[in-house]
This record gives structure tokens, sequence and C-alpha cells, in this order.
């Protein structure tokens, strides 16, 4: 895809949150899902590679921070790989399309998780079998900042540097919030870049919503026997004017009157 068309995919996936958290008449984690589409847009729409094909064969998704599923499955069902109909039966009883991914390799999600920390450590062991099988593929994953506390996701970054898996990238979705408030409140880290590089990382750090930043960092090529690390820089979420640095939306319900606003900013692009 262009930019232009990763721009609009982007766009799309973000109308498509708002409609399935607004049609399931729940509370939703909305901040954290909006402040991570314009990654997941860069990675379906230009990054993996053979994401329709066999499983021993296809690019591996793994979304650890697992709270913002709802931002993964609006994703797969811009791309058709989940059916629409799958896509009306989110929160309902007996749905796999819950509050954190169920895995279901038919339908792109690759793993399941609930605490966070479970599912970078999947993906580390998932890139550790693709070396040790010699296969092609690369593994990514996304965790948040308040994810980071745990100490579960550093023995997880110490052993993919230890087993040189540079077919492992980690992008770090920073928006500077997580369920407590304001991430420095809670247990600030600093200078992320320089922890990963310490834990033997190449690390770069960009702008998590411009998407040729997030293409150029996602391209580039691993150094041998080193693990990628992007940290993103984002907005808690973004593309809703209301909810953007609003923590009081990291698990929240829309209202009708929610609901037609950030659709009318979202169709005006007023955000761009």
């Amino acid at each position: 895809m262009t930019s232009k068309e990763i721009e609009k995919l982007a766009l799309a996936v973000r109308k498509r949150i708002i409609k399935m958290a607004y049609e399931c008449n729940n509370n939703v984690h909305l901040g954290g899902a909006l402040s991570m589409v314009d990654i997941l847009a860069v990675l379906y729409g230009d990054i993996l590679c053979n994401i329709g094909g066999s499983y021993e064969e296809r690019d591996k998704f793994i979304l650890s921070k697992g709270h913002g599923a709802l931002a993964l499955f609006a994703t797969l069902g811009e791309m058709g790989i989940i059916p629409e109909e799958r896509l009306h039966t989110y929160l309902s009883d007996g749905s796999n399309l819950c509050a954190h991914p169920v895995m279901e390799p038919e339908i792109g999600i690759e793993a399941s998780n609930g605490s966070l920390g479970q599912g970078i450590s999947m993906a580390v062991g998932i890139a550790l079998s693709a070396k040790r099988k010699k296969r092609d593929y690369q593994v990514y994953t996304i965790i948040g900042n308040g994810e980071s506390d745990e100490g579960l996701v550093w023995e997880a970054l110490a052993s993919a540097s230890h087993f040189q898996l540079d077919n492992f990238t980690l992008i770090l979705d920073d928006n500077k919030f997580q369920n407590d408030g304001a991430s420095e409140t809670v247990m600030y880290y600093p200078n992320y870049k320089e922890r990963l590089h310490a834990f033997g990382f190449d690390a770069a750090e960009i702008d998590g919503h411009n998407i040729s930043e997030i293409c150029k960092a996602l391209r580039s090529r691993h150094t041998e026997k080193k693990p990628k690390a992007v940290v993103a820089n984002t907005i808690k979420g973004y593309g809703i004017s209301f909810m953007e640095n609003d923590n009081s939306w990291h698990h929240n319900r829309l209202t009708q009157k929610n609901y037609e606003q950030a659709m009318r900013e979202l169709e005006e692009s007023i955000w761009r």
C-alpha cells in the first residue's frame, strides 16, 4: 500500500473501532486501542508478509497489549481476514471476539493472552522456534508502556537478545498513560530507547502516528543476530478530540452523543 492508502486504512479502522464499541453497548478499552491504530495499519498494509498464507510460512503478529484487542479485530476486519458477521459478535456471549485476544489463527489471531507480559513471551518463543526450525517468517509484537512495568516483559527482552533473534521486532506503544493514570506517576521508565539498547536491541524512537516514520522504522533491515525495537510515541485516544489524553477513556462506554461526535470527527478528519 502507498502512504495514502495506509492512512485511509487507519481511518477506516478507527471508524470500525467506534462502531463496534457503540454497537456492543458495553464498556470497552478505547483509549489504548486508538493509540496503536496507525502502527497496525502499517503492519497489515505494508509490512507483514504472506498474511493469508499457511501458518508455518506467514509472518506473525502477537498483540501483547491484549486489552487493545478491539483495534486488532477492527484491522483484521478491514483487511477482510475476519468475516463481517464475526465482527458483529464482539463481546457477545460465547464469542471469541472478547476483551482480550483468543487464539484463532484462521482469522489472524496468533495467540491468546490475558495477563500483561504473556504475549511478548509467546512472541519470543515463536521467533526462537522459527530460528531453530529454519523458518523465514518474522515475528512482531506490540506492548504497552503500562505493560512494560511487568518484570516478565524484561525477561522476555533479555531472552530475545540472548538467543540473537534477528527475526523479532518489538513495538512499544508509549501513550504515556495506563489503567491507574499517567505513567509518570505510576512507574515511570524514561529513555525506553536507551533501556532497550542496553538489553541488546537495535532501538529507534518515532512518532507513532506518522505513517512515513512507522514504515521506515519497520522496513529497516535487522542487524545480524540482534532483535529490533521501535519506541512509538503515541497519544491515548488518538483521533477523537474528547478522548485524547483523557484516561477516563481507558475503559468506558460510548453514549449515542459520544458516538455521533466521534464519527463526525472521523468523517471530517479534523484530527489530521
